[in-house]
């Protein structure tokens, strides 16, 4: 089956050629001053590689989905086209399918916004980064290189993603390229996201599963909650997981991926 990045490395070199040369060299001396962010994703990239000092405000998803390390003293806004135009900004990051109805309207306005598309691939996420360290007038050779692209063994371990309400990701995602990255062979073969039937995973268990636990218990845990998934599969076989690894695509990716291979390891 073709994976998403398949030829990827070609594609990624030319992405960057692209990149590099829409980048002004005098960046940095003009770098933004008032940076304001839409989405969690531009949040985490601001908190990765701005300073504190040229944020003006995060978006309120940061506090809803925080990262494991305090972002004391950073300034957030509430949403509302009235405050983030008060802000004065000089650069409004957001996501390309994100805050749909703000930032048309920042637009209409005439404010600085800036559409940043996510990676859809590992080897897209060098580029997302070096594209968001221009904006912000850092140097884009900061940015973390893309490993070499790896396919499983063919008796690898296979690992199930599942998430609420029973469903588990499949092949051609991003997901399961981080899976296939790290060494594992992903349980699900068939289509993208699949809603499991307990019996078939009871009876024919994958080697590990990494659980995307909501933070409440509800319904939505029902599957992986369920007696018969806990019995066939014992602890050390559920992995742990950082969630805000998983939330948006970056250069913590990278992290994730030597996680679950150390994960495999064991």
């Amino acid at each position: 089956m073709k994976r998403l990045y398949c030829g990827g490395q070609a594609m990624g070199r030319y992405l960057l050629l692209i990149v590099s040369l829409l980048t002004p060299p005098s960046m940095a001396a003009s770098a933004p001053q008032r940076v304001v962010s839409l989405d969690l994703c531009m949040d985490r990239m601001l908190a990765l590689h701005a300073d504190r000092a040229q944020v003006a405000a995060l978006s309120p998803m940061h506090k809803r989905f925080p990262l494991p390390w305090p972002l004391e003293g950073w300034a957030s806004h509430d949403g509302s086209l009235e405050q983030v135009f008060s802000l004065k900004p000089d650069l409004i990051l957001v996501g390309q399918h994100n805050a749909l109805l703000l930032r048309k309207r920042l637009q209409t306005l005439g404010q600085p916004v800036e559409l940043v598309t996510l990676p859809r691939s590992l080897d897209a996420i060098e580029v997302y980064e070096r594209r968001v360290l221009g904006l912000i007038g850092q140097s884009p050779e900061k940015a973390h290189p893309a490993p070499e692209p790896l396919e499983p063994k063919a008796d690898a371990p296979r690992l199930l993603l599942l998430g609420p309400n029973g469903i588990g990701t499949g092949p051609n995602t991003f997901e399961d390229q981080i899976i296939r990255q790290a060494g594992w062979r992903n349980y699900l073969t068939g289509v993208r996201y699949e809603r499991l039937d307990l019996e078939r995973v009871v009876t024919d268990p994958p080697d590990a599963i990494l659980w995307n636990s909501p933070e409440a218990q509800a319904l939505a845990t029902r599957f992986a909650d369920h007696p018969a998934l806990r019995h066939s599969l014992s602890a050390e076989h559920w992995l742990p997981k950082e969630n805000w690894r998983w939330q948006c695509p970056g250069p913590w990716t990278w992290k994730l991926i030597e996680q679950l291979r150390h994960e495999r390891m064991k």
